[in-house]
């Protein structure tokens, strides 16, 4: 069989990786041969300026050729069956070989340009650039609706070892519905799948990508996003509203508020309370409602339940224009292992790992990226950059991150594979979270990177020319877990557990921890927060507030769930909104009053922030207190300005307490967590005057009278 005989049973097989080779146009001796492929198609002429040519059909298929003495010279136009249009094979590929390089390497910051689909114009012609990275595929066709969603037509051109395959197809347009269809080389297997770099998708349950234009979005937070360059974060308070944005708010009939909807409610609101960011839950599309968004299968589209991407850039740019942050809870390290997206797109395993010991994920049964291979850094460093970039987001809070560090994470021994050290640490993985986080500073100033890492993993925040990860802050799980196993006791028995909350001072400055009291806490039959607290009625709620109050004043930039501001009796459920009528009721009224005077303290009150992350920003005045559950400290300024937090875990009331200060004279209470105006019995004075006489190493004390489960904090008057 010929070589041209040979090709073309493979385009007529569907196996074709290079279309290009046969079809278009080619020199022929003396001649040029331009071959078209229409499959199905009865007739088909060639279109120029000296009228119609027909092409002679040389397999009824739909191959058509036609011998000329010149070629075409610019694109040619076809008639198919009397229908009109330009040939796609008539536009060679024009991927640059820098950024397949580039790409290859694990150094392409922007692959979404390269991949996916770009509506752009060739010699004119306007119409949709497609590429995709598919190595093990026999065969790439692009179908949509257009083509009736038949592979046989718009088959890509390989473009060799890069693993890249490409085709334009002239006078598409944003809206319409695609997929790629693969055909695997090792076990011939036809696979559709949807665009991993597609910019939207379809509304679940469809899975369909959608061809989007580059966005022409007018943002108006050059303000922000200038001084955000240059902002000290570290000594800048940071007070994380955490929301869910399919639940924070949901219409009558049960639908999603869109952007635009949600932000007319949201940003008063976040405003009014005080906080200073909010954090998105994963928004990136996803086909489960109930994984929250973690099980991501389009880690460049916004999830079509809010509608379309630039009402997000709308909310964004709203709170910018508001002065409140906006950061995006982001997922690098696992993704469904269904059909139709990532897992196994070409037949093989291409972003998960190719170890089967550790391409799934044991707790989630979802497949663990590949962090060895280089275009799968690119694919994730490039989504990273894609949300900073194109969005305007203040940050990334990535997920999960020790599931990533840990090779032997939540598996048995012989359940996984060890470095070449023989050790279990993920030695790419380790790789990869540096790049993003060296990426993330150099390429956007001010922007925030926040690790979840659950264990004692070294360094996680400190600079990477030191031997750290590189990331900005640490979620403390530490102090979270011992602050919520110490507040669930009954306190008759706190006394015996005292180290639980002092012993967080121990490791507090080896990291730049964030306090998070995030939606973790409040699923899974763990109850919410409020639920959590032992007592009465009465109890439970000051509990709480007290809570509130020891997050607000410790040490560590600071995150909270919604609902967790007006202590939602129920845990949260992604299936519904917060509970908007019980927060209106006067107990839970009172805790949403503490939470906005709370976080209103802690933004205007620099010693509440300003040394978050430094020793010198906290002293303990007693932590010794075991036998009467009590404890207090000093916040410190930068200029030496402090304040004075007062603790009371047990319902006795103190009166008369003594506590150190740093001088004497008057002294006034900033907050009482058992004010009336919070829910509480109202005990204690709004000032009292401390006397020269030593305590707890300071020159004077004060004598207050110290609320019953309540906190205090106090400032010298002046």
């Amino acid at each position: 069989m010929s070589a041209q005989a040979d090709h073309i049973t493979r385009l007529l097989e569907t196996r074709d990786y290079d279309p290009f080779g046969l079809l278009g146009v080619h020199p022929a001796g003396a001649q040029w041969v331009i071959r078209a492929w229409q499959p199905g198609a009865q007739a088909v002429e060639l279109l120029s300026a000296r009228g119609a040519q027909a092409m002679r059909c040389v397999h009824p298929a739909g191959l058509f050729e036609l011998r000329r003495r010149r070629a075409p010279s610019k694109a040619w136009r076809l008639r198919v069956d009397g229908r009109e249009c330009f040939d796609a094979y008539a536009f060679p590929p024009t991927a640059s070989q820098d950024d397949l390089y580039l790409f290859a390497e694990g150094r392409l910051y922007e692959s979404h340009r390269l991949l996916g689909a770009q509506p752009e114009s060739r010699g004119g012609v306007g119409g949709v650039r497609f590429r995709v990275w598919a190595p093990a595929a026999e065969r790439v066709s692009v179908v949509g609706d257009w083509n009736g969603w038949d592979g046989r037509h718009h088959l890509l051109q390989s473009l060799g070892v890069s693993g890249v395959w490409e085709l334009f197809i002239p006078a598409l347009a944003p809206g319409q519905r695609y997929k790629f269809e693969l055909r695997a080389r090792h076990s011939g297997q036809v696979l559709l799948r949807a665009d991993p770099y597609a910019r939207a998708s379809e509304l679940r349950p469809d899975t369909a990508s959608l061809i989007t234009a580059d966005s022409a979005f007018a943002w108006q937070d050059a303000g922000w996003m200038t001084a955000r360059a240059t902002r000290n974060w570290r000594q800048a308070p940071m007070n994380v509203y955490e929301l869910h944005a399919g639940s924070w708010l949901r219409h009558p009939d049960g639908r999603f508020y869109s952007w635009t909807e949600l932000a007319a409610r949201l940003l008063p609101y976040v405003c009014e309370q005080g906080y200073t960011h909010i954090e998105l839950l994963p928004i990136t599309e996803h086909p489960l409602d109930e994984s929250w968004g973690y099980q991501s299968t389009g880690f460049f589209a916004p999830s079509a339940r809010q509608g379309a991407a630039d009402g997000l850039r709308a909310l964004i740019d709203a709170c910018h224009q508001a002065g409140i942050g906006v950061l995006l809870d982001w997922v690098p390290g696992h993704f469904p292992a269904d059909d139709g997206a990532l897992a196994h797109f070409d037949g093989s395993p291409l972003y998960e790992h190719a170890d089967p010991r550790l391409q799934r994920h044991p707790d989630w049964g979802t497949s663990s990226f590949n962090y060895g291979r280089r275009e799968v850094v690119s694919f994730l460093l490039s989504s990273a950059n894609y949300w900073l970039s194109a969005f305007h987001f203040d940050g990334l809070r990535v997920d999960a991150v020790a599931s990533m560090l840990y090779l032997d994470y939540s598996r048995k021994p012989g359940e996984w594979t060890p470095n070449i050290h023989g050790g279990r640490e993920n030695l790419e993985a380790i790789d990869f979270l540096r790049a993003l986080n060296e990426m993330v500073a150099t390429r956007f100033p001010g922007a925030l990177t926040i690790a979840e890492e659950s264990t004692a993993w070294p360094r996680v925040t400190h600079p990477i020319a030191e031997g750290g990860l590189g990331f900005s802050l640490k979620w403390n799980m530490g102090w979270m877990n011992d602050s919520l196993r110490y507040l669930q006791l009954d306190p008759v028995h706190r006394r015996y557990h005292h180290a639980l909350l002092t012993f967080g001072q121990m490791y507090a400055y080896s990291e730049c921890f964030m306090l998070p009291l995030s939606h973790d806490e409040v699923v899974h039959g763990k109850g919410s927060l409020l639920g959590k607290m032992p007592g009465d009625s009465w109890q439970r709620f000051a509990n709480l507030r007290l809570l509130l109050v020891w997050q607000l004043t410790s040490p560590g930039k600071k995150l909270g769930f919604m609902g967790n501001e007006f202590g939602q009796t129920r845990e949260w459920s992604e299936a519904r909104e917060l509970d908007w009528a019980e927060a209106q009721r006067p107990e839970h009224a009172g805790i949403r009053a503490l939470q906005r005077d709370l976080n209103l303290r802690y933004r205007n009150c620099a010693a509440l922030h300003e040394l978050d992350h430094e020793p010198g920003g906290f002293q303990w005045l007693d932590c010794n207190d075991a036998a009467q559950s009590t404890l207090s400290f000093l916040r410190r300024a930068r200029n030496g300005a402090c304040v004075v937090v007062v603790f009371n875990f047990t319902p006795i009331p103190r009166p008369a307490f003594s506590v150190g200060v740093p001088a004497a004279g008057r002294w006034e209470v900033l907050l009482n967590s058992d004010s009336r105006h919070y829910g509480g019995s109202d005990v204690g004075v709004p000032a009292a005057d401390a006397i020269a006489q030593p305590l707890h190493g300071q020159p004077a004390r004060v004598l207050i009278d110290l609320p019953p489960l309540a906190a205090v904090v106090l400032a010298q008057a002046g």
